[in-house]
């Protein structure tokens, strides 16, 4: 598994190379696609044809972080009266992907796109995932294109999908586009991303959704220097956000009033939750007045403070238990996405999450008035589980490469004390977790310490080959 694995990332630093090994053996992460997987796609990406209808005269863009290849969507917005016309088109990966053949087979055992600081294990080979299928500019590519009409304050009035094809005008960045953005030189479509999205987030406020602001750690790798940063999102990252929250909420509407479909969903929180984020509130010396609501108060927190930075990770523990529920002919009992306040589903990025090739097919057959195809209904049963478990591979994946890089960057500081902030605390048993600004660490710490305060935390133990280190308060 190392060598297969090194031959296709050589940029891992040699102390984490046992690691990421381990890493990959104990998940069981693909090296590489089976032959007869690879030899579908290389057939399927040099097929010719492309859907009848033309809509390459729309001056659709990609916005993604610098580098991706395998581009999902593409985007055009312009003002329809008193509102807003958005068009959405997204990868048409069902145009290459046999239903039942090996290629087929093999999306449904990886799931997602796992993601590492110098590779990606792709969920199609990369002759179709970041060539034929992806919406590179330049370039004529088929596509599911949805056009969803807004009123002028960002409500969906209509929404529609069919295949087209398509050709992306220009690859862009989020840098970029937020700096066009600021400085006045933004195109009409990208100043009305910025205006639909801001319509968008206030909708998500009227519905009671809420969005956390939380730091994200980052894996810089240059080279072989690997490093870990704090990254927070610029605002064009959630108007662009908006825009594919707004399509999932636009095909969940469109599944449900059919009866068939996949949705993503997450349970409301349960009383027993909300009571002990209150007393976390109070143990915080926090103001969370009964007269406001839970997304008010979380949108009143200031990530850049001590105890706001402990309540905002108290508060991902709030809603629990996203996933996936299919349905085909009873809808479900369940079929809210909390956080949002609304339904919703995953049909965006096909070419890096199994589920959404298939809502996608089922909103284009309702949109067209066919029955959903045969091969689709029959899977839609399994997918859940499915997801499920490829969901939780990629979660432990990423947070098993955080917790290598967070050894190798505190390897050499063993006995050595930082300053940080408890974002975790068990009150019983002592311990919890502490936040480092720099270098940007999460880690376990033992001893007391106050949930939300300062602490002097020293480095106990660094075990490289495991990802774990273990800080002592002093």
């Amino acid at each position: 598994m190392s060598q297969l694995f090194f031959g296709i990332v050589p940029d891992v630093p040699p102390p984490l190379r046992t690691g990421v090994a381990r890493l990959h053996e104990e998940l069981g992460v693909p090296v590489a696609f089976r032959p007869r997987a690879e030899a579908e796609a290389e057939a399927a990406a040099s097929r010719a044809g492309l859907p009848d209808v033309d809509r390459t005269e729309i001056e659709f863009v990609t916005i993604d972080p610098a580098g991706s290849t395998d581009l999902d969507q593409a985007l055009h917005l312009e003002r329809a009266g008193t509102g807003y016309r958005v068009r959405y088109a997204i990868a048409d990966v069902a145009d290459f992907v046999r239903p039942g053949g090996a290629l087929d087979a093999e999306c449904h055992s990886r799931g997602v796109t796992l993601y590492a600081p110098t590779h990606r294990t792709p969920l199609h080979p990369p002759v179709l995932s970041e060539n034929a299928a992806s919406l590179l500019p330049g370039q004529s590519r088929p596509a599911l294109l949805w056009e969803i009409d807004l009123d002028a304050a960002g409500e969906i009035t209509a929404a529609h999908v069919a295949r087209a094809t398509v050709s992306s005008r220009e690859q862009l960045t989020y840098e970029g586009v937020q700096a066009a953005l600021d400085a006045g030189t933004a195109s009409e479509s990208l100043r009305l991303l910025e205006e639909v999205g801001r319509l968008r987030q206030a909708r998500e406020i009227d519905r009671g959704g809420v969005s956390l602001q939380t730091p994200e750690q980052e894996v810089v790798a240059d080279g072989e220097d690997w490093r870990l940063v704090y990254r927070t999102t610029l605002p064009v990252e959630d108007w662009n956000a908006q825009i594919s929250l707004l399509t999932g909420m636009a095909g969940a509407r469109l599944m449900l009033d059919a009866g068939v479909g996949i949705l993503r969903t997450l349970p409301p929180a349960v009383d027993a939750d909300v009571q002990r984020l209150r007393r976390t509130v109070r143990a915080l010396g926090l103001d969370w007045p009964g007269s406001t609501s839970y997304p008010d108060f979380v949108r009143s927190l200031d990530p850049a403070l001590p105890a706001h930075a402990a309540m905002l990770t108290a508060c991902t523990r709030l809603f629990r238990g996203a996933g996936y529920v299919a349905f085909d002919g009873e809808l479900p009992a369940q079929p809210l996405h909390a956080a949002l306040a609304t339904e919703y589903a995953h049909c965006t990025a096909p070419l890096r999450r199994l589920a959404d090739r298939y809502a996608g097919e089922v909103c284009l057959a309702v949109c067209a008035g066919r029955p959903v195809p045969g091969w689709v209904r029959g899977m839609l049963a399994r997918l859940p589980d499915e997801m499920a478990a490829a969901d939780s591979r990629a979660k432990r994946y990423e947070r098993g490469i955080v917790d290598l890089v967070e050894a190798l960057v505190l390897r050499a500081h063993v006995g050595q004390t930082f300053t940080g902030t408890v974002i975790d605390a068990d009150p019983k048993g002592g311990g919890g977790v502490v936040q480092l600004a720099s270098p940007a660490v999460e880690a376990k710490v033992r001893g007391a310490v106050t949930l939300g305060e300062s602490a002097c935390v020293r480095v106990d133990s660094v075990d490289l080959a495991a990802g774990k280190v273990v800080f002592q308060a002093v």
